[in-house]
């Protein structure tokens, strides 16, 4: 849609991946769409992904005993953080639609992209104990996590070896952005792209494009425990 504004977190070593290549085709439809579209490529940028002292830029709210949490809020209200965490906030601040694009890890997100949501998504900017999930501080905003894993369609059910995959889900989707106040879409994943055929990969690409055409059209997910373990 027209002079919305997207930011694409992507997570990936290879730009000539199948991850690469839906981060391709979301940058190219939804740009034609007329959207504004800003990616953060974390490894090209060789994103740090640990939560240190670094992070904090002068004085320590407490130098006797490190607390990052309390030291990245205190710095938040001062403006004291580090660069690199200021240029991601403001990133995120002006989204209106957050696309976070990566290969299933271990059940979870990579590390680096684990370590983006850590270091970014810091308290007094992304939620107040007092302001968090419907309350979250980056209310007016939407998610959507697309992704491709490694096991099947099958392996990711209800009677798969590997459970639901709706399990997986609930600490990205409702741990991580509901807290903040971010509506979430139906996730997009891709199973096993490098198990199945060329036609298939090429199915699965043409899918993501035709869903992207309509995404805007789209309503969020119930956020509720009910939508992951019912």
């Amino acid at each position: 849609m027209a002079g919305k504004r997207v930011l694409i977190v992507y997570a990936h070593q290879e730009p000539k991946s199948f991850n690469g290549s839906l981060l391709k085709i979301a940058v190219e439809e939804l740009t034609k769409q007329g959207c504004s579209v800003t990616v953060s490529d974390l490894y090209a940028m060789q994103f740090e992904p640990r939560a240190t002292r670094n992070d904090i830029v002068g004085r320590l709210h407490n130098s006797e005993a490190f607390n990052y949490g309390v030291e990245t809020w205190e710095a938040y209200k001062r403006g004291g953080l580090s660069k690199d965490l200021v240029e991601e906030q403001k990133k995120v601040q002006e989204a209106d639609l957050l696309i976070f694009q990566f290969p299933l890890f271990w059940f979870n997100m990579p590390a680096i992209l684990k370590g983006w949501m850590d270091r970014v998504l810091v308290q007094g900017f992304a939620y107040d104990l007092s302001k968090a999930y419907d309350g979250g501080l980056l209310q007016g905003k939407l998610s959507l996590f697309s992704f491709t894993t490694g096991g099947s369609k099958e392996m990711y059910s209800k009677e798969g070896i590997g459970g639901d995959i709706r399990y997986v889900l609930w600490p990205m989707q409702h741990g991580i952005m509901h807290f903040c106040g971010v509506k979430v879409l139906e996730p997009h994943i891709c199973y096993a792209p490098e198990n199945v055929s060329e036609e298939k990969r090429k199915e699965m690409l043409t899918a993501w494009t035709q869903r992207l055409k309509t995404l805007w059209k789209e309503e969020p997910i119930d956020c509720s425990p009910q939508w992951y373990f019912k």
